[in-house]
This record gives structure tokens, sequence and C-alpha cells, in this order.
């Protein structure tokens, strides 16, 4: 069931990005009063009220499939923070440091040969 959401996640995403790609800006109408195409693929109102729908619907069903994750992602793992109320458990420290052993300090000898 996850892998279903999030394929239809991916698949809702990048239909939004088209759809938000297609529409004109603001300043597309001023181009089309001073000789740009009076074609239009949509009908004579242009693209405006199909795209603005079409827009909106999938932004509904992005935002659904992304709480559609978040509750399920929530219900499949537990949270890294869920054990950070226990205290954690007390170390045993030793009761006495072992002594060092005394150093020796070393008889002096013959001293090497100059290296030449």
């Amino acid at each position: 069931m996850h892998t279903i959401v999030i394929v239809i996640h991916v698949i809702v995403s990048l239909a939004l990005v088209s759809i938000v790609l297609l529409q004109h800006g603001k300043g597309a109408g001023i181009g089309a009063a001073f000789g740009g195409s009076s074609q239009t693929v949509f009908g004579s109102t242009g693209a405006a009220p199909f795209l603005a729908k079409l827009t909106a619907i999938v932004a509904i069903l992005f935002m659904c499939t992304s709480l559609g994750l978040t509750f399920m992602g929530r219900q499949q793992a537990p949270s890294v923070m869920q054990g950070a109320g226990k205290p954690a458990a007390p170390q045993s420290a030793p009761a006495t440091p072992a002594p060092a052993a005394p150093v020796q300090p070393t008889p002096p000898g013959p001293a090497a040969p100059p290296s030449k």
C-alpha cells in the first residue's frame, strides 16, 4: 500500500509541475494584443479556466497523498526521540584506581660508539 501511494504521489507531483508550466503568465495577454497568435487549443475563452480547475484538483490530490504518506510513515517506524525521556543507565566506575607500577631507573651502560 505504501509503494502504491508513493507512485501516485510522484505522478501527481509531475502532473502539477506540468500543469503550472502550461499556464500563461500575467503578461501573456499583452503579447497577444500586439499581433500574437489568435488560435486557441482550449476554445475562445482560452485555457485559463480549465487549467485553473485542473491545477486545483491536482493540488488537492498532492496534499492528500502527502498527508497519507505522513500517516503511513508515522505508523510504520518508531521515532528516534521515542526513548529520549528515559534516564540513561548509570555506569559503574571502578572503586579505586589500580596503583601504577613504580618505574625503575635503568643503570647507565656503555655508550654506543659514535657513527661516522
